[in-house]
């Protein structure tokens, strides 16, 4: 069965998830003097539909991980001193499917794993044989062996000891559970992080995860929504938790839970939403307030059946929410498959200095902005929506993305231009790498009436 996930959460996984930017970019950013930009062609690649490339820096060598044109996947590796690069085909093809993103992870040996092309299939996962060469990847056809017939998107991330883990969905939307492995440098091999999964849907649904993310307060954060079927709008009950250490976990009030984590603890409740109610998994987003608290923005039907934006705190013992905006719009979604376009979405949010937070959001009709509320109290500003285009997002590390690489160069209909950052650690001080391309947007994961030409893929170097 086919599921709705938005690539634009995976944003927000932990260390070693690949990030997928979809210009036009929602966060302009002010940067003053215009960056030196360098490209370099890697390979053509389809342009008939979306999904997730990765790249990986690791000290002065990175690696590409990507579908060619022939639908092949493929690795691209070089040392960032020479523009020549080394192709290593692996032996899987994707056809049109948008869940199907790759990913990798670098381990303290130096050794490569990739995982991706799942959905809904038996694991498929690739390590290197020798340190740093991505000639040697080879697939290996079990981690632990046990739940691994039906694997859905891959996840690398460090632990609290900066353990290697690996996470995953087994079984369906509707039908699946959260399964967490770990693994050790000196067997070589993948056990269980835990011996249950973190979350079960005990065959009756399962969990759209956004996290676990490190917070700032040394915890690990998770928000998650419920899902009945395949049908994306059967989405419900907004939810939160926390652990220490990625094994015991608890409430938003330092409250123990359990494992498996499921529908039946209403401590873990952020929002109660209804199936129906018009909440989409990933149309939650985490962020903290100035004393490290988790705050959640997010989007669901009013009592008219409009779409509005949200933000929920914990305080007092309980969630609270607010709502932001007063938009006169409905976003009817529902069906299986990777959605064809986003008609709302919320982006994280983030502290602006003197008790207020800043929350982006873009809307088909509405246009992209932003919303500023009180931290302690969530109350909106009474400042209308602030357009994105005339306020700058606070400052990041390393140079952005200048506006002109971000436009659409294809001159075929629906085209749009795809930025995924890297996910590993560029040994050139100043220097933010980034590989780009050009596709249109999923099709509820079938083929394309109309195909475009093959785009593009270039790795960018901005200084």
């Amino acid at each position: 069965m086919r599921s709705a996930p938005l690539l634009l959460w995976r944003l927000f996984q932990a260390a070693f998830v690949c990030t997928l930017l979809i210009a036009p970019q929602l966060e302009a950013r002010d940067r003053g003097a215009r960056p030196t930009v360098k490209r370099l062609k890697i390979d053509t690649v389809p342009a008939g539909f979306r999904v997730g490339f990765c790249l990986l820096t690791h000290g002065h060598k990175q690696y590409v991980a990507y579908y060619d044109a022939q639908h092949q996947m493929i690795v691209a590796s070089r040392t960032v001193d020479t523009s020549k690069w080394n192709y290593t085909k692996l032996p899987t093809k994707i056809g049109w499917d948008s869940h199907n993103y790759i990913t990798m992870a670098m381990d303290d040996d130096g050794h490569l794993h990739l995982s991706g092309n799942m959905h809904v299939v038996p694991l498929i996962y690739f390590r290197t044989t020798k340190s740093g060469d991505a000639s040697t990847l080879t697939r290996i056809d079990r981690m632990t062996g046990h739940e691994e017939k039906r694997c859905t998107y891959p996840n690398f991330m460090r632990g609290p000891s900066n353990e290697l883990i690996f996470h995953y969905r087994s079984g369906s939307s509707g039908r699946g559970n959260e399964i967490y492995n770990v693994y050790d440098l000196k067997s070589k091999t993948w056990t269980r992080l835990l011996d249950k999964p973190l979350t079960n849907g005990r065959g009756k649904m399962n969990a759209y995860l956004s996290g676990p993310k490190l917070g700032p307060d040394g915890r690990y954060h998770m928000i998650w929504v419920w899902r009945d079927t395949s049908d994306c709008s059967t989405n419900h009950h907004l939810s939160y938790a926390r652990s220490p250490n990625l094994r015991d976990w608890e409430t938003a009030g330092g409250h123990n839970v359990p494992l498996p984590l499921t529908i039946d603890e209403k401590r873990l409740y952020v929002d109660p939403i209804p199936p129906k109610g018009g909440i989409l998994n990933g149309g939650a987003k985490l962020g903290f307030t100035s004393t490290n608290a988790p705050v959640v923005s997010y989007y669901k039907y009013d009592k008219n059946g409009k779409h509005q934006m949200y933000v929920a705190a914990f305080s007092g013992g309980k969630w609270r929410s607010k709502q932001l905006t007063d938009w006169d719009y409905r976003w009817d979604f529902s069906g299986g498959g990777s959605l064809p376009s986003v008609e709302v979405s919320v982006g994280a949010p983030h502290r602006i200095g003197a008790g207020k937070m800043r929350v982006s959001y873009r809307h088909k009709k509405y246009g992209s902005g932003y919303k500023e509320f009180k931290e302690a109290d969530l109350r909106p500003d009474p400042v209308k929506s602030i357009p994105i285009r005339t306020r700058a997002e606070p400052k990041s590390k390393g140079p952005g993305v200048p506006g002109d690489l971000r436009e659409v160069t294809s001159k075929f209909p629906g085209m749009r231009t795809m930025i995924s950052g890297d996910i590993g650690a560029p040994s050139v001080p100043n220097t933010t790498y980034v590989i780009r391309w050009e596709s249109l947007s999923a099709n509820r994961d079938r083929k394309p009436p109309k195909i475009p030409p093959d785009s593009t893929l270039e790795l960018i170097e901005i200084r």
